[in-house]
């Protein structure tokens, strides 16, 4: 069992150097980590290949499209790309297509893995479960300073309402012969992949029971300006997959329950660690 872990950026910062020494320092686990970089202008990779060459990496091939450090003593390789992109989607998509792993995890520039154990504990579920399709865990949310917990099967009302979070995820690298992560969307393409493999492709997911990513937040999907955008995507992919009855029994759940107050206690308010603790309880 190899696992692909890709991480893309664009002008990063410290960032990458920081999500790459935590991505390295996974234990007992077959993994490459894969960058795709969309040509950053700053210092991200220089600084990158030079943490990788003080850990004892050294680059062993280097063809003009791709650089591969290597490091003796089963070590991840790492393989890093900085060609031009479209977009965070569009690089998503060209880092499967070099990737290598059975299973696809995607860990972006200031998100990390929970603990160091992560991929041999997901490896272990894998092969205890036959290897399905995707897997998902809870993901600790560091702006709202608590861990969104999910429940351990996923259904169409969760689907409507709340995916597992993307850096979560792992989703085996054929889904990708079907199905890519379609550039149109500039906020919800996930959903859509997520979305479209649950109800087209049938793939049921399966709960690793334990958290997998520490998610920094903040990003371009929760800026005020694009909630609007994010919404209107929501609602254009939705209708792609469920039924019209479905979302007419979801939008009335919202309502009833004041799903805007209950996604500001949550995520932006004092009292989102102990939301997110009643909502464990009502899960599990």
């Amino acid at each position: 069992m190899k696992f692909t872990v890709v991480t893309v950026c664009f002008n990063a910062g410290d960032k990458l150097k920081e999500t790459v020494i935590n991505i390295l320092a996974q234990k007992d686990a077959d993994f490459e980590l894969l960058i795709k970089d969309g040509a950053s202008k700053d210092d991200s990779l220089l600084s990158c290949k030079e943490y990788l060459i003080s850990e004892g990496y050294h680059l062993s091939e280097s063809d003009g499209l791709q650089e591969i450090y290597v490091k003796e003593g089963g070590f991840p390789d790492v393989r890093i790309y900085s060609v031009p992109d479209s977009g965070i989607y569009d690089a998503m998509n060209y880092a499967v297509k070099m990737a290598k792993g059975d299973y696809i995890s995607f860990m972006n520039c200031g998100d990390s893995f929970y603990s160091p154990d992560v991929l041999c504990k997901t490896k272990e579920v894998m092969e205890s479960t036959g290897n399905k399709k995707i897997y998902y865990g809870d993901a600790y949310f560091r702006r709202a300073g608590n861990i969104m917990h999910l429940p351990e099967k996923i259904t169409p009302s969760q689907c409507y309402r709340h995916i597992p979070c993307h850096q979560a995820c792992f989703f085996k690298r054929e889904l990708w012969r079907n199905k890519q992560l379609n550039p149109k969307y500039k906020i919800r393409a996930d959903y859509d992949f997520f979305l479209y493999n649950y109800f087209v492709g049938k793939a049921r997911p399966v709960c690793l029971n334990m958290v997998v990513a520490d998610y920094e937040g903040g990003g371009y999907s929760e800026s005020k300006e694009n909630r609007r955008r994010d919404r209107e995507e929501h609602r254009s992919i939705t209708e792609k997959y469920m039924s019209k009855k479905q979302i007419r029994k979801e939008k009335l759940f919202g309502v009833i329950t004041l799903q805007p107050l209950r996604r500001w206690i949550a995520s932006d308010s004092p009292f989102s660690g102990a939301y997110d603790r009643l909502r464990k309880k009502m899960y599990r």
